[in-house]
């Protein structure tokens, strides 16, 4: 984060907390306009300045809490992702993990006990039936893609993935 922001996440945090806005949407208007950052990272900053107590870590820990069998399918994804470049930016959140370039091209979500739902933002991209329309992720994401083995994350779910990377220009 230092490197896209100029700032550490602390540091974002504590010249967040000097000020008192009503709304995220004002938080984010805020970095974006006052510190020049980036929609995504702002929106990211101001998400995780929300979330005082809890590491990223302890953010990925409590979302698999009682899905633990899932935590080798988002690690196998975190590995597909991380490798297409070190503009790689991986963000945990409260229920999600948002995995960023410029902007968030994917989305990792323990959806149940028995399945991740793996968010995509490919625009233009035929709906397919392994490749659905975004469900519950609205309009975060395009596509979805229900994962339930990490022998799932083959090479057509590789693709997709590096297509999105690409677009998140």
């Amino acid at each position: 984060m230092p490197a896209k922001t100029g700032r550490s996440l602390d540091e974002w945090k504590k010249l967040l907390d000097l000020k008192s806005f009503a709304k995220h949407s004002e938080a984010v208007a805020f970095l974006k306009s006052e510190h020049g950052v980036t929609h995504g990272f702002a929106n990211t900053i101001v998400t995780l300045s929300k979330e005082k107590n809890e590491s990223p870590d302890d953010l990925v820990l409590t979302q698999y809490q009682g899905k633990e069998n899932l935590i080798p399918i988002y690690k196998s994804l975190l590995e597909v992702v991380t490798g297409f470049g070190p503009d790689v930016i991986v963000t945990p959140k409260k229920g999600t993990v948002s995995i960023i370039r410029k902007r968030q091209f994917a989305l990792i979500k323990p959806a149940t006990k028995t399945r991740i739902d793996l968010g995509l933002k490919i625009a233009g991209k035929e709906i397919g039936q392994r490749l659905e329309n975004s469900g519950p992720f609205g309009s975060m994401c395009t596509h979805r893609v229900q994962i339930t083995s990490a022998d799932q994350i083959d090479d057509e779910l590789k693709v997709w993935l590096l297509e999105a990377y690409e677009k998140s220009t």
